[in-house]
Formats: C-alpha cells, sequence, structure tokens
C-alpha cells in the first residue's frame, strides 16, 4: 500500500483510493504519483482557492474478485481510507475490434456477479484522460468482471452482452467500496491484449510497454477527477 504526504494548504477533501491488482501496475501508478506530485504547483480549483488533493493510496489487491474485494474493504476499513473516493486501474483486455495495446477504458459501469455498478464522473475522466494522452484512444462503456483470463470465443461472447473490455478485479472493487460505504467509483483500465493482439502472439512484449507507458501517464487525469469531486470529510 502507498501512503504518500496529504497535500498541503486549503481544506481537506476525500482521500483517494487507487486499487490495482498486480505489482508492476503498482510501480506504474505509484511511480507517477510521485513524479507528479513533485512537480505540482497550480492547486487551484475551479474557484479559483487553492485545493488539497488530499491523501492518495495506491493499494495492491492481487489478482482475482476475491482478492480485490477482500483488499479493497480492508483499506476502507481503516481512518485513513473510511471515505475514500475510489478507483479500480490497471490493465484489462479489450473486446472490441480494432482496440489497440494501449487504448484506454473509462467504465461507465462495471458488471459483475452482483449485477452493475454505475461509474461517478465518467465524461469528466475521458477529458482529463484525453488531455493527459493526446493521441491515445479512450473508449467509454461497461467493463465486465470475470474471474479468470478471457480468450478466444469467450471474448467474442462477452462483447455480444454489450461490454467494451473485460477485467477480473474492478467490478469486485467498486461493489466493495460501495458495500462499505456511498463514495464516488470509477473504472479507468489499459488495454493490453485485444482480438486481433491476444497475450500469446507474436507483439506481447512490445504490447504490454505501451499499456505500461499508458498507466504511468494516467494520474493527473486521476488527480483531477478526484479534486473535481470537492467532497469535504464527513
Amino acid at each position: 500500500m502507498d501512503s504518500p504526504a496529504d497535500g498541503a494548504g486549503g481544506p481537506a477533501v476525500t482521500p483517494l483510493l487507487i486499487a490495482c491488482a498486480l505489482g508492476i501496475e503498482q510501480v506504474a501508478l505509484r511511480s507517477a504519483l510521485r513524479r507528479t506530485r513533485a512537480g505540482r504547483s497550480d492547486r487551484s480549483g475551479p474557484s479559483g482557492r487553492t485545493l488539497d488533493a488530499g491523501p492518495v493510496t495506491v493499494l495492491r489487491t492481487g489478482m482475482g474478485p476475491g482478492n480485490a474485494e477482500r483488499a479493497t474493504a480492508r483499506a476502507l476499513g481503516t481512518d485513513r481510507n473510511r471515505d475514500a473516493a475510489v478507483i479500480a486501474s490497471g490493465f484489462c483486455a479489450g473486446l472490441a475490434p480494432g482496440m489497440n495495446p494501449g487504448d484506454l477504458i473509462v467504465a461507465d459501469e462495471t458488471r459483475g456477479p452482483h449485477g452493475s455498478t454505475p461509474c461517478t464522473g465518467t465524461a469528466l475522466l475521458v477529458e482529463a484522460l484525453s488531455r493527459a494522452l493526446p493521441g491515445r484512444t479512450v473508449h467509454t462503456g461497461p467493463l465486465t468482471g470475470s474471474d479468470h483470463v478471457v480468450r478466444g470465443p469467450e471474448r467474442a461472447g462477452l462483447r455480444a452482452t454489450g461490454a467494451l473490455a473485460v477485467d477480473m478485479e474492478s467490478a469486485a472493487t467498486l461493489h466493495s467500496a460501495l458495500s462499505a460505504g456511498s463514495r464516488p467509483v470509477a473504472a479507468v483500465r489499459v488495454v493490453v491484449d485485444a482480438p486481433e493482439h491476444e497475450l500469446v502472439r507474436i507483439g506481447t512484449v512490445r504490447g504490454g510497454i505501451s499499456a505500461f507507458r499508458v498507466l504511468r501517464a494516467v494520474i493527473p487525469a486521476f488527480l483531477e477527477w478526484h479534486r473535481s469531486l470537492l467532497l469535504p470529510r464527513r
């Protein structure tokens, strides 16, 4: 779990918890958070007043929906993160033809065994990511959950449900977050493989590097989304 120092000055706002499954995802997000905060000088909000970005935690949950649900619940049970807004992030498998490694998925809802979970501030995240990563394709739509890596014909079956992408943790993370109390939730994933670029095929390493670089660039958009919520501590 990552615990950067709180921002200085201005009124405190709700903390932010960024949940990911893998060590490589945590490395990308943590390093980007340190770099972004070290270089940040303009912290003014839309009203012109200075905003405290609040404490930000990058949580590694481990793989799979069970681990994601348990780790998120534990993190939100602490005093530091009890009221935190939650973003599920990391890599995913794209479902739509024409997707490429490095494309971004901003979920408008996540789907899992417990049903669908609407996401907060989707349009704002899309705009912020488009500014942070000009030229990168940003897809918006349902993000579905799975308890295993999806390949081949199963990918087409999930696409037929209307989902744009699939991963193992986002739906469980957001369900767990809302089970612990009302809060803003979002899911942003980077495509690491797609119908024409499956992990088992040639080009896997190149696609993985592209996705890693994109994941290292999303933090400014996450912080913009977080600050825009202007949620006071309860």
